[in-house]
């Protein structure tokens, strides 16, 4: 099994989670290679069995979360067609629906999305570690 994390990082949180996630997924001995949206590589994508898709939470405190730079995201992301693919997002407060939200963004996309997971912007190891147990735990069939 191949990983490709992608993400939309604003003050390094979420870029922070991914590479957590590198280091999760390397201690289990699967490959994992992390890219922001802004220097996504489509063929590394093309080629992996699980693509992982992050975002910070925008949004007012407690009302109208939404993953940020979707527009970006929404743009930038490579095809997802036949992909797995499972969401993060990181927060401060709370996540609201964004979590939803892009999980709609990668299904536009072409992802069928398995699992995802709201992380504390305090909690970022344990959280990275959550998700990819979950992320393991589902490709074993």
């Amino acid at each position: 099994m191949e990983v490709v994390i992608v993400y939309e990082s604003l003050t390094g949180t979420t870029r922070a989670a991914a590479l957590a996630m590198a280091d999760e997924f390397f201690s289990h001995r699967v490959p994992c290679r992390t890219f922001p949206i802004v220097g996504v590589d489509a063929d590394a994508v093309a080629a992996a069995d699980v693509v992982v898709v992050g975002s910070w939470t925008d949004g007012a405190l407690v009302v109208g979360q939404r993953p940020g730079r979707a527009r970006r995201l929404r743009e930038s992301l490579p095809s997802l067609e036949g992909k797995r693919c499972a969401v993060y997002c990181t927060y401060a407060i709370t996540p609201g629906k964004t979590l939803g939200k892009l999980d709609r963004l990668v299904t536009e996309a072409g992802g069928s999305v398995f699992g995802g997971l709201a992380i504390r912007r305090t909690e970022v190891r344990e959280g990275a570690r959550t998700l990819v147990d979950g992320i393991l735990d589902a490709a074993v069939v």
